[in-house]
């Protein structure tokens, strides 16, 4: 008798930088979704489809969890309540090194009506044993109905108990998407991404969180693909920053983003980049709905 197939929603939740994009790349073993080390580098939920014999998972990768100060903010948390609706089981990410505080305050924010796994990731950071263990029984024993565990996403460590807990709560189903796809979201949408997380990796403080990238064209040529895309600030200066002197940083931000792009989509790139200034894009309607906020 054949076991039966099962399939559902495994949704990621946690603070800003707890490690859920990286944790979604690392289960997938794709480059799927950007990350980088400052905080709030994922806006929208994306969805990373797992597909094995005998089960599909479809995780949900969402922004981190804040208090909203602009209508961006607010669009990124409604995408995290509507992972909440969709959930057969969830994932609780929470940076090791920070107070239990934190990861109480978002349970108590998330009310969790699901089988929950508890990760304390960033475990690589604490050397003695004996204090990871001390440091993990108390998560134990403040969240008695989760199974908790140290991990470290980034270095691929302990991450071998997620997928059996996840298959013992996950119902029967047949599969939710074709067992080739990877995700939800169009070529262009991680295309723009890229060049997004090359921001947040060339430009310090106040640039990538201003910034937003839309791809005016993308055209698949026979020896390689042509792709024009908008950078959008608030600011002139900002403008300024992004170009840089003689136009040497947009230059080196192309380069780079071609490189990853180039990797993504397995062809030759040719791209284009412009800085647009658009003021307060991040507080009005009509701009998040053009740039993919919706």
């Amino acid at each position: 008798m054949s076991t039966p197939h099962k399939a559902g929603f495994v949704n990621i939740f946690g603070a800003p930088n707890a490690g859920k994009s990286t944790l979604l790349n690392a289960l997938l073993g794709e480059y799927l979704v950007i990350t980088s080390p400052k905080v709030q580098t994922t806006r929208h939920r994306i969805l990373g489809i797992l597909t094995e014999p005998g089960y599909q998972i479809v995780f949900s990768d969402t922004p981190g969890i804040i208090e909203p100060k602009y209508a961006l903010h607010r669009k990124m948390m409604m995408q995290v309540k509507s992972a909440l609706e969709d959930a057969d089981v969830a994932v609780l990410m929470h940076d090791i090194t920070q107070p239990m505080e934190e990861i109480e305050h978002i349970d108590a924010e998330l009310k969790l009506k699901v089988p929950v796994v508890l990760l304390l990731n960033k475990a690589d950071l604490i050397k003695d044993t004996a204090e990871l263990q001390r440091i993990k029984d108390a998560f134990q024993q403040r969240f008695p109905n989760y199974l908790v565990e140290t991990i470290s996403a980034a270095g691929k460590k302990n991450l071998e108990k997620i997928i059996p807990f996840i298959l013992e709560h996950l119902p029967e189903a047949p599969p939710f998407y074709p067992e080739d796809s990877m995700s939800d979201r169009s070529t262009r949408f991680f295309v723009s991404e890229l060049i997004r997380e090359q921001i947040y990796h060339l430009f310090k403080e106040e640039i990538p969180y201003h910034a937003a990238v839309l791809i005016r064209s993308y055209e698949e040529k026979t020896t390689l693909d042509v792709i024009k895309a908008d950078i959008i600030v608030t600011r002139e200066t900002q403008k300024v920053i992004l170009i840089g002197k003689g136009g040497t940083l947009i230059k080196k931000l192309g380069i780079e983003a071609r490189k990853k792009i180039e990797e993504f989509v397995g062809r030759k790139v040719h791209l284009e980049l412009f800085v647009k200034v658009r003021p307060k894009w991040r507080d009005t309607d009509t701009y998040l709905s053009e740039y993919g906020y919706n």
